[in-house]
C-alpha cells in the first residue's frame, strides 16, 4: 500500500482488541503501509495478531521484538504463527534494545550486543525457513547451543521466509543490518546529518559485505513528528520526547557526537533524581529541532520530504512523552491530515 506514491507505518501500542482493531483498520483505510508493534515493555506479537484479524493488507510488524529476552526458537515460533494468523504479512523488526531493559527487566546477558544480534538471527531464520523439514540436527555457536534433532512438528510456512528487520541507532548496527537483514528500522531519533554521514555510508558497507543490491533492502527510516501552527509550540510538546531518549545514559556518546552531551547528561540526571521538570529544562530547542521533525504543516513537510531522498520506507509518530492525551491525539491528527490525506 502506498500514500502517494509512498510507503509510510504507523505504531500500534498495546491497547484492547477494539482500540486495536479501530486503529488497524483505519490505518488500512488511509494507505499505510504497515504497522510497528513495540516491545516496551510487552512483547508486540499479541497487538499484531489481534490487528490481523480486522485487515487484509497492512503489513505487521515487530518494531522491534528485543532478541535477548526470549529464546531465538521462541522468537521464530511466534513470528511464524503470526504469519499463519495474517495471512503472510508479518515482519520482524528485531534488535537487542538497550542494556538496561535486557539487564534489570530481564535478567539477561547484554554483551556483546552484535555478535549475539547476528547468532540469534542465524538460528530465527534457521527454525523460520527449514524448521518445518526436520532436518536441522544440533547446532552450536558462542552463545547458543540447541539440538533440533526430535522436531518435527513444525507445520510447513505459509511462505518461504519472512523478511528480518534490524533495529539500530550506532553504525555497527546499521553495516549488521545492511549485511544479514531485508532492512532496517531506523532510530526514531536519528538526525538528518546522521542519516546522511553514518547511515547512508555504512549501510552501504554492509550490503557490499554480502555482494548485495541497495534495490533489494528496505530502509525504513523513523521520525518523531510534531505539527502546530506555532512552531515554538511544536518544539515545546516534542521537548519530552527527546528528553526522554537523552536519558538513556547508552545513548550520551550519540548525542555527544551532535554538540549535545551535556544536555543530555543533565537530562540522565534529572531521570535517575526522578525530576522530569529538570529533564525538560536540560533540553535546548536546538537540540528538539536536531533530533525530532517540528514546525507548521508546510515546514514539516519539507523536512519530511528531504527524509524521502534517503528512505525507502518512513514510519513517523506523534510526540507522547510528558502530553496529555488529547495533546497526543492533537499530533496525531495533524500527522494524518498533513502527510496522509
Amino acid at each position: 500500500m502506498a500514500i502517494n506514491g509512498k510507503r509510510y507505518w504507523g505504531i500500534l501500542p498495546p491497547q484492547t482488541a477494539a482500540q486495536i482493531l479501530d486503529a488497524a483498520t483505519s490505518a488500512e483505510e488511509l494507505g499505510l503501509d504497515g504497522l510497528w508493534g513495540i516491545q516496551l515493555p510487552g512483547p508486540p506479537f499479541l497487538p499484531l495478531a489481534t490487528a490481523a484479524g480486522g485487515t487484509q493488507r497492512l503489513k505487521l510488524g515487530t518494531g522491534v521484538t528485543l532478541a535477548f529476552t526470549r529464546s531465538p526458537f521462541e522468537t521464530a515460533l511466534s513470528a511464524l504463527d503470526l504469519d499463519l494468523i495474517s495471512g503472510g504479512r508479518t515482519v520482524l523488526g528485531i534488535g537487542p534494545s538497550v542494556r538496561r531493559f535486557n539487564e534489570n527487566w530481564h535478567g539477561v546477558a547484554y554483551d556483546p550486543p552484535l555478535a549475539r544480534l547476528r547468532e540469534v538471527i542465524t538460528l530465527v531464520r534457521l527454525v523460520i525457513e527449514q524448521g518445518h523439514l526436520g532436518r536441522l540436527g544440533k547446532w552450536q555457536g558462542a552463545y547458543y547451543t540447541v539440538d533440533f534433532s526430535d522436531l518435527n512438528i513444525l507445520r510447513p510456512p505459509v511462505r518461504p521466509s519472512i523478511p528480518i528487520y534490524l533495529s539500530a541507532l550506532f553504525t555497527g548496527a546499521v553495516r549488521l543490518a545492511g549485511e544479514i537483514g531485508d532492512g532496517l528500522a531506523g532510530h526514531p531519533i536519528w538526525s538528518a546529518d546522521w542519516i546522511r554521514d553514518r547511515v547512508e555510508p555504512n549501510l552501504e558497507t554492509g550490503l557490499a559485505t554480502a555482494n548485495k543490491n541497495r534495490r533489494d533492502f528496505d530502509l525504513n527510516i523513523w521520525a518523531y513528528v510534531a505539527i502546530h501552527p506555532d512552531r515554538r509550540q511544536a518544539i515545546a510538546d516534542a521537548r519530552g520526547t527527546v528528553a526522554f531518549y537523552s536519558s538513556i545514559a547508552q545513548y550520551e556518546k550519540y548525542f555527544a557526537a551532535h554538540g549535545f552531551g551535556e544536555a543530555a547528561r543533565r537530562a540522565a540526571a534529572a531521570a535517575q533524581a526522578q525530576d522530569p521538570k529538570a529533564m525538560l529544562t536540560a533540553i535546548p530547542d536546538a537540540m528538539v529541532e536536531t533530533f525530532a521533525v517540528v514546525g507548521t504543516p508546510d515546514e514539516v513537510r519539507a523536512q519530511i520530504g528531504a527524509r524521502w531522498e534517503v528512505a525507502d520506507s518512513l514510519t513517523l509518530m506523534e510526540p507522547s512523552f510528558f502530553l496529555k492525551a488529547e495533546q497526543v491525539r492533537a499530533y496525531q491528527h495533524a500527522l494524518v491530515e498533513t502527510l496522509y490525506r
